[in-house]
């Protein structure tokens, strides 16, 4: 599907933020940072000079904006747009998918949300829309692993450019650290992203983990089949 809307989905805690970090410093796309969850906690969310207030109007906003220009969009998947007027959302623009490990990604979330719920992890609405994005196109959708752009980020980047049809620009994989206006409604959580240069393991250790918590060993295990779901998806070779 040709288009020049680019969607990343990713759960929190998924270095989903260091990508868009990473689309910033092409330069070359208008970038939106969570405005599906904009909606759904503030209801509102801007797009240029418009302001969405569902998602089927986000979608048509973006779509818009997409038309005389290359527009990207990070969104995270600890909500359930499909079911809540976003529908049509697999039948817009194109889209890919990056994946963590749940054992890192849950004890982060805890960390920064002590009283989330289990589906706020959200492997389980990640793989619902790329479900469903499969079966709009007929091909599987690109997946993306975390790790793999922290084992090698040019390659890993290259790669995910040349499925999505975009230039490989090498001197995007390098960044000046500091908060973005992007990401301002969302600040508290991007500490990491803020503080870093490029693609970089985080050195933070959390009290509570999937090994010592029950309530995050069950979260785990709740949702450890979607993301190999789509972690075999990521290993499968992907039609560009």
């Amino acid at each position: 599907m040709d288009s020049n809307l680019l969607f990343l989905w990713g759960t929190p805690r998924s270095m989903s933020t260091a990508f868009l970090r990473m689309m910033l410093e092409r330069g070359d796309h208008e970038v939106y940072h969570e405005p599906f969850s904009s909606i759904v906690v503030q209801g509102r969310t801007a797009v240029g000079e418009h302001t969405a207030t569902n998602h089927d109007q986000l979608l048509e906003l973006l779509e818009e904006r997409a038309a005389d220009r290359p527009v990207f969009v990070k969104e995270t998947t600890e909500y359930d747009y499909l079911t809540t007027g976003g529908d049509r959302i697999p039948h817009v623009g194109r889209h890919t998918f990056i994946i963590r490990d749940p054992r890192l990604v849950i004890p982060s979330h805890f960390a920064m949300n002590p009283g989330m719920v289990c589906d706020d992890i959200g492997y389980g609405h990640q793989l619902e829309i790329a479900r469903r994005v499969r079966e709009v196109t007929g091909v599987r959708p690109y997946v993306i692993e975390a790790e793999d752009l922290l084992i090698d980020a040019r390659d890993a980047v290259e790669r995910y450019c040349r499925h999505a049809r975009i230039p490989f620009l090498e001197s995007s994989l390098s960044w000046h650290p500091g908060n973005q206006p992007v990401w301002s409604r969302t600040e508290k959580w991007h500490r990491d992203a803020a503080r870093s240069s490029r693609f970089t393991h985080s050195e933070r250790t959390y009290e509570y983990t999937v090994d010592n918590n029950r309530f995050l060993y069950d979260c785990y295990w709740h949702h450890r089949p979607h993301y190999h779901v789509l972690r075999k998806w990521a290993r499968a070779l992907v039609p560009a």
